[in-house]
């Protein structure tokens, strides 16, 4: 492995052996603000030193950056944006201080959808479509399908906001970068694509081919960097490994997941590292919002990129301003996304804040990353579950593949029933650590190896059939 675990943050000598200072300067440049594009109304893009300077600024003055940029986006928006103009419409402006986020409503997903089956897109864009370049949509899980246009500046923002994650990964121009997903509809890795051909990076896409065809590429064409899901990650091992070779072997140094919160689950991630001899690199965002997330330099867990994205948390207990390190939804209002442009967005996501004392990142940290969301977490039995914690005790034996776990009523009683693929078969042990770290008396039965569900997106191991 190249490194010790979480000493991978080196950017005074890139472990690829290309200053990105250099390697940035080969990207292309937007054109600039209106010039010939009445709708151009991009940020300038930033450089490594700059990227620094806004992570180590302090509480005040990034609380003054994000206002002049919220409010330079309301004022763009709104004479066009018609879903915000009257959403916004008793709200005074510009805002004198971020407070005034305080007078403007939430916005729910459900809010954004339109008739997909009649051809309308997401409701909120401010552009004629002429206008946009990009179509992505959310996967359906769930709910309807979420549309999502973007405009060239706004993909060039996309574009900028990954380079933080790309720090995090020390991707340069010497690196083969895989891309091991469908390259579909869904946003997934697109604008990663995007992002390190920009620093000019080999890119090797992936979509359309088998998991050992995936492979076989990544061998041949000696890929240095993996992106993929966490629950692809683990896959991809497992299949070298029935076909008598190691991941460990391929030239892969790097893996940065997304779509799932494995990268930020200690178990999981030790898992990965284990198999695959590679650092891992967590990523969050969403179609709806943008990349808004990455691991932190103790990989503790996500910072929230607050330089482009304005973060509040609502208490899951009391629904006011959570307490560090409190339980909470995230909320998130993306600063540099004119065309798709979401304020005070209820991600659904629950994290657990926590505010910077490192001065050289001072950006929220969130513990853990994405702790589970409002939707998925259940209550068994008074105790509330999440698919994170349970991930994280499952995953801490080495010897269990894969598993899926089922809630189910029996005789009026909820039970949760959980199907692991053991080498050891033993699964008491499993059923006995999860009585103890979440106090809930389960039922663990082996079954036989490769028996269970893979996934190449993302994981639903979790299933409740009440």
């Amino acid at each position: 492995m190249d490194g010790e675990p979480g000493a991978f943050w080196r950017p005074e000598s890139p472990a690829s052996g290309c200053d990105e200072r250099t390697c940035f300067g080969r990207r292309p440049q937007p054109l600039a603000p209106g010039r010939g594009n009445p709708y151009d109304f991009s940020m300038a893009s930033t450089n490594y030193d700059q990227r620094r300077d806004y992570e180590r600024m302090d509480a005040a003055a990034l609380e003054e950056h994000q206002l002049e940029r919220l409010n330079r986006l309301l004022a763009r928006i709104l004479p066009h944006n018609s879903y915000y103009s009257e959403a916004l419409a008793e709200v005074r402006l510009p805002l004198d201080s971020l407070d005034g986020l305080a007078q403007i409503p939430f916005t729910f997903k459900e809010d954004l959808v339109g008739g997909l089956a009649t051809g309308d897109f997401a409701r909120h864009l401010t552009y004629p479509v002429s206008q946009y370049v990009r179509f992505h949509q959310t996967s359906g899980t769930r709910g309807r399908p979420l549309v999502v246009l973007d405009t060239a500046e706004d993909w060039q923002w996309w574009i900028d906001c990954w380079q933080y994650v790309l720090d995090a990964a020390e991707i340069s121009a010497s690196d083969c970068v895989f891309m091991a997903f469908s390259f579909g509809p869904f946003v997934g890795f697109w604008s990663a694509f995007d992002a390190a051909a920009s620093r000019g990076a080999l890119m090797v896409p992936g979509g359309g081919l088998s998991t050992l065809a995936r492979l076989e590429l990544m061998r041949t064409s000696r890929a240095s960097a993996v992106f993929c899901t966490p629950s692809y990650a683990l896959h991809l091992a497992e299949a070298a490994a029935a076909r008598k070779f190691s991941v460990a072997d391929l030239p892969v140094r790097t893996l940065v997941l997304a779509g799932e919160p494995g990268g930020s689950i200690p178990a999981v991630r030790a898992r990965i590292e284990e198999a695959w001899q590679a650092q891992v690199i967590d990523h969050a965002g969403a179609t709806e919002v943008g990349p808004w997330g990455y691991s932190d330099r103790q990989r503790r867990g996500v910072h929230v990129l607050e330089s482009e994205f304005i973060a509040e948390f609502l208490s899951v207990e009391s629904g006011q301003p959570a307490a560090e390190g409190e339980l909470a939804e995230l909320v998130l209002t993306n600063l540099g996304r004119f065309g798709s442009p979401v304020i005070r967005y209820r991600t659904g996501d629950l994290v657990r804040p926590v505010w910077q004392h490192d001065l050289e990142n001072r950006f929220v940290l969130l513990d853990g990353g994405i702790v589970g969301r409002t939707d998925d977490m259940l209550t068994v039995r008074g105790v509330n579950v999440f698919p994170t914690a349970l991930e994280q005790i499952i995953r801490s034996f080495p010897e269990v593949q894969e598993y899926q776990a089922i809630v189910c009523k029996i005789e009026a009683m909820d039970q949760i029933t959980i199907s692991v693929e053991d080498r050891l078969g033993r699964p008491e042990r499993i059923a006995e650590e999860v009585q103890l770290r979440l106090g809930l008396k389960v039922e663990v039965h082996c079954v036989a190896l490769g028996s269970l569900p893979r996934f190449e997106g993302k994981g639903s191991r979790l299933v409740d059939q009440r």
